[in-house]
């Protein structure tokens, strides 16, 4: 055999040892892909394991511990200014989106016809004063009348018990002593008469000062009407606030209760949340609630507590109420407003206005409180000190008054 033979049948060898060691190969993969899949299903499963555990967890300590709603708006106190007068309205002091404080002027009105009154009213209660005075100084002089009266009456007398000794020894005409006596039963009529007198005189006046005399109280409490009246015709917020829904206009003639404008108070803002029925089951008053608004987005959070729960659902208080006892009836999910109070640090921080949408959480953790509030409110929800200063200003000015047409008696 050449050696070129030889070389060839090496190569077939070779090549014909190939095939085996190829279907060797094939045959270790095909035993690793099993393991390998195996391997990928059982991390694929504890993933979704995993997974459904975090999830069940969060449903017990998380989840099923609160409960949330996007159906909820921001709400606060709407006061209306209205006029309380009738009146011309001579300028308008506040716009909307302005800010004002309590107490400040907004509207004035033509104040011509309350001034007027006023000071006829201001002139009567100085004439009651006087008047007062006058039937004081008028009892007096009774009194000194009924002094007289018994002066004379002592005299008469006197003169009558001198001349009955003289009537007894014949020394005295009878017709003298008769007319003693007849002077005498004058003089008592005289008295009882000045003393009926003066009794009527110290009737109005007795027992109380000048500044207490029905009279002069009755011209008072008028010139208090006429004062408050004619600071009426000025409009002041009741409370502090912007400046919203401005209607009246220069010129317009008002009557009273006839809405001007809108103030809003952006301090003392709520929630309402309306909460389907199916999730008051665990809602307690004083619950926490977080509430994000959707003005901020998650720039700013607010929390509160739980106020309240309506007295009924929102369906009840429709203009139109649902009329379910028909025959094509479908049910409808309801749902009651519930309102949390807000944080006015946090209102301060972040401004609210009365409307915008929120989404409410409300941690129904601890269900163990009322549902209802079982006792009655022992402080007023919004109150004013506006209208008490204009009254106490119309009192000091009476006084006043009164003082100076007294000065000349204390003189």
């Amino acid at each position: 055999m050449s050696a070129t033979e030889s070389d060839t049948s090496q190569d077939k060898e070779k090549a014909g040892d190939g095939k085996p060691n190829d279907k060797a190969n094939d045959s270790g993969m095909a035993a690793k892909d099993p393991a390998k899949r195996r391997r990928a299903l059982i991390i694929v499963a504890s993933v979704f394991v995993l997974a459904g555990l975090i999830w069940l967890l969060l449903e017990l300590f998380v989840f099923s511990k609160r409960e949330k709603t996007d159906n909820a708006y921001v709400g606060g106190n709407q006061v209306a200014i209205s006029a309380q007068v009738p009146g011309t309205v001579v300028a308008i002091l506040a716009d909307d989106t302005q800010r004002v404080e309590a107490g400040q002027v907004l509207v004035k009105l033509d104040g011509t016809d309350a001034d007027v009154r006023m000071e006829q009213a201001r002139s009567a209660l100085a004439d009651a004063v006087r008047g007062v005075r006058q039937q004081t100084s008028s009892a007096g002089g009774a009194d000194a009348q009924v002094t007289s009266s018994k002066l004379d009456l002592a005299k008469v007398e006197g003169d009558l018990k001198r001349h009955l000794p003289l009537l007894a020894a014949r020394a005295e005409s009878p017709e003298i002593v008769q007319h003693l006596r007849d002077g005498v039963a004058q003089a008592r009529a005289a008295v009882a008469a000045a003393q009926a007198q003066a009794d009527a005189a110290h009737a109005s006046i007795e027992g109380i000062d000048v500044a207490q005399n029905p009279k002069v109280l009755q011209a008072r409490a008028n010139f208090r009407a006429a004062w408050v009246a004619a600071q009426r015709n000025a409009i002041y917020a009741p409370v502090s606030g912007y400046v919203a829904q401005r209607s009246v206009q220069l010129g317009n003639s008002v009557q009273p209760g006839q809405q001007l404008m809108t103030v809003i108070p952006l301090h003392g803002l709520w929630i309402e949340a309306n909460f389907k029925e199916s999730q008051l089951r665990h809602i307690r008053i004083g619950q926490p609630a977080k509430i994000e608004s959707d003005l901020y987005g998650g720039d700013a959070d607010y929390h509160g507590k739980v106020l309240g729960i309506g007295a009924g659902t929102g369906s009840v208080f429709s203009l139109l109420p649902a009329q379910n006892a028909t025959g094509n009836w479908i049910k409808v999910v309801q749902r009651v407003p519930v309102r949390i109070s807000l944080d006015d640090n946090e209102l301060d921080k972040h401004p609210l206005r009365i409307g915008l949408s929120t989404d409410v959480t409300v941690d129904i953790g601890d269900d163990k409180g009322a549902v209802l509030t079982t006792v009655p409110a022992q402080q007023p929800v919004v109150q004013t000190t506006v209208y008490d200063q204009m009254t106490s200003k119309a009192d000091a000015e009476a006084e006043r008054i009164i003082r100076a047409n007294l000065a000349s008696s204390a003189d």
